[in-house]
């Protein structure tokens, strides 16, 4: 038996990986990150299979069916939205099952970072721009570790991607204005991939009159920064005048 922490990407079922699409169409019981995980994503899971949502669940509760399927000698597909790595809360899982002697192994999904860059047509990293991306989020019942606040990450004027921050825009915007600039461009993705996907583009100055009538608060990725802007500026990788160790040819 082997617990399987599975990515279950931003939403839409073509950017599931080939392991985690192949391993919930097989699946006989599945936990389930609540309202996060696309009605599209649990469609693809056998109608026969127990199904969970964890949204309605407590780490005791999830953990007991997983020692119950234990028992049975049979795998469990914990479902996360997007990557498990990232604000999944699957430490605490993976050291009750260390306790428990259960294996298991993490499938790694599309985030909701990547998939907003790729609706908005952005390059995070931008050559001379920015070459820094930031994941990170706002405090809340989660307090921010010392030094982590967006005020002190904000100094760096790296590429910001804030996730669980969307309903806090107008105090972001605030405490990173001094750092990036009124004009610094802002984007909101609201259930990026999604059938009801909305993206809204602003600045700085005016993102949080934008968003104030889009009823968003929440499951939206929001992304600061001047690479959004895709300035006019070009790698090295690809000058003809440039040699490095990926170019054939290259001393380097």
């Amino acid at each position: 038996m082997q617990v399987y922490f599975v990515g279950a990407g931003p939403g839409d079922p073509d950017l599931l990986t080939v392991k985690a699409r192949r391993l919930l169409e097989n699946c006989q019981l599945c936990i389930y990150a609540g309202s996060l995980v696309s009605p599209q994503i649990i469609s693809l899971i056998d109608p026969q299979a127990d199904k969970y949502d964890s949204a309605e669940m407590s780490l005791d509760r999830i953990v007991e069916i997983i020692g119950q399927a234990h028992e049975k000698d049979i795998d469990v597909i914990r479902l996360h939205t997007g990557d498990p790595s990232i604000y999944g809360a699957i430490s605490e899982q993976m050291n009750r099952l260390d306790d428990m002697q259960i294996a298991y192994e993490i499938v790694p999904g599309v985030s909701s970072f990547q998939a907003a860059a790729a609706v908005l047509k952005a390059e995070l990293t931008c050559p001379e721009v920015s070459q820094t991306v930031i994941l990170t989020r706002t405090s809340g019942r989660t307090p921010m570790p010392l030094h982590q606040d967006i005020e002190t990450l904000a100094k760096s004027m790296s590429t910001l991607c804030l996730f669980l921050s969307v309903h806090k825009i107008g105090e972001v915007a605030k405490q990173i204005e001094e750092y990036y600039g009124a004009d610094c461009p802002v984007a909101v993705v609201y259930h990026a991939s999604w059938h009801d996907q909305i993206v809204i583009k602003g600045t700085i100055k005016d993102i949080e009159g934008k968003i104030g009538g889009s009823g968003i608060t929440k499951t939206a990725m929001v992304i600061v920064g001047h690479a959004l802007a895709r300035p006019d500026t070009e790698s090295k990788l690809y000058d003809s005048r440039f040699t490095h160790g990926y170019r054939k040819g290259s001393e380097e």
